[in-house]
């Protein structure tokens, strides 16, 4: 077995739903050693979403590859405890409110002092200064706030949001990766540093140009549905067997391939066709024509037919469809790994795949305070001594 990349590096996830966790599940794909810091009533992440057998399927996902620690951080005893556990580590991923840490004793000048290599990584909804930095912040806020619920939804119907943690999967991917950012600065600096994630940020990026395209040119993107305002066709079309699929035309010789395929050729010839912008502007000319080509059409002779046109188009799948595609079984995309508490399961796998070191999910969501014993007696703590912290809630 290859040595995995992040092997050697030691994290402490003291986050909870869900930008904070899943940025140190990704670090644990890698091999970083993550220990969950959990409260002893458990990660609320435990209890969302569907289980069963009373078994949380959401916190076997988010918990993979990593190890479960109970503590409570609001005692004198959790936070000396904690203030060890981070003179050992590389990483701390935090999501209390702005100031937690520090009425705990727990600040970063604090923790730095015995560890000058820590890389703290604080995320939240709104960052940790500013006026609003003391509010409670999700990803749902985020959503609204980014300008992604304006520009989402039908024309004359409401802003919508998404019905995932579309925010928080974003803020996760870019916790990931400031982290990785400041522990290769570590390698020249020789010094650890603050992260400061605000999960309202990220999406404006993901988001594209709309804040350069209103402050020069004063426009304001407006729902479109599933069109786009920057080529056409684009959209999802039901075919004769009720299913649907989804075609986009990004690229102009794309755009082409679709309409002789959908036997329209005579409007490639037309001025407005050359840019995706102009054809933008002529939407509902070119849905027409591939909405009925595809509607009279079964599902599997729409994809074949695009395929073998080499144009671009989708089914539309659920999850069921996903575990039983050909493409996502050869790139293992979904794994299907062995629980303790639930047998075998299936779950997303690591999200990329590297050559030479590549990523594994070894394990899925541990039982909560499952290796509590284990990581305190690193410190010293025997069962003695763990049953009298127990007794007094602290681990």
């Amino acid at each position: 077995m290859s040595v995995q990349a992040l092997a050697g590096i030691k994290v402490l996830d003291v986050a909870t739903l869900f930008a904070g966790p899943m940025a140190a599940t990704l670090l644990g794909d890698h091999g970083a050693e993550v220990i969950k810091v959990e409260h002893p009533r458990g990660d609320p992440s435990r209890t969302h979403g569907a289980s069963k057998d009373g078994v949380g399927l959401w916190w076997k996902m988010l918990g993979r590859n990593k190890k479960s620690l109970t503590l409570y951080l609001g005692s004198r005893e959790g936070q000396r405890l904690f203030r060890e556990l981070a003179a050992d580590a590389d990483v701390i991923v935090e999501n209390f409110r702005p100031g937690t840490l520090e009425r705990w004793g727990l600040g970063y000048d604090v923790l730095a002092e015995h560890n000058p290599g820590l890389v703290l990584a604080r995320v939240t909804g709104f960052g940790q200064f500013g006026p609003y930095s003391a509010r409670p912040g999700f990803g749902t806020l985020a959503e609204a706030m980014s300008g992604f619920a304006a520009l989402t939804g039908e024309p004359d119907g409401p802003p919508t949001l998404p019905p995932f943690g579309l925010a928080d999967g974003v803020a996760a991917l870019t916790t990931a990766f400031g982290i990785m950012t400041a522990l290769h600065a570590r390698r020249t600096t020789g010094r650890g540093q603050v992260l400061d994630m605000a999960i309202i940020e990220p999406l404006l990026t993901v988001l594209g140009p709309q804040i350069t395209a209103y402050d020069q040119l004063g426009v304001l993107q407006p729902r479109t549905g599933n069109r786009s305002t920057n080529n056409a066709p684009r959209n999802t079309y039901q075919c004769n067997d009720g299913s649907w699929v989804a075609v986009s035309t990004s690229a102009q010789s794309i755009a082409e391939r679709v309409m002789r395929l959908v036997g329209r050729p005579e409007l490639i010839e037309e001025p407005w066709f050359a840019a995706g912008r102009t054809r933008a502007e002529h939407t509902d000319e070119l849905d027409d024509a591939v909405g009925s080509w595809i509607a009279a059409r079964g599902r599997d002779e729409v994809v074949t037919a695009f395929e073998q046109a080499q144009a671009a188009v989708a089914p539309i799948y659920t999850a069921a469809d996903i575990m039983a595609d050909p493409q996502y079984t050869t790139l293992g995309s979904v794994l299907r790994i062995e629980d303790p508490e639930l047998g075998p399961l299936k779950m997303p796998n690591v999200p990329f795949r590297l050559s030479d070191t590549p990523g594994e999910i070894r394990t899925t969501g541990p039982k909560l305070g499952e290796h509590t014993a284990e990581i305190l007696a690193r410190f010293g703590i025997d069962e003695q001594h763990l049953a009298e912290l127990r007794e007094q809630g602290v681990a």
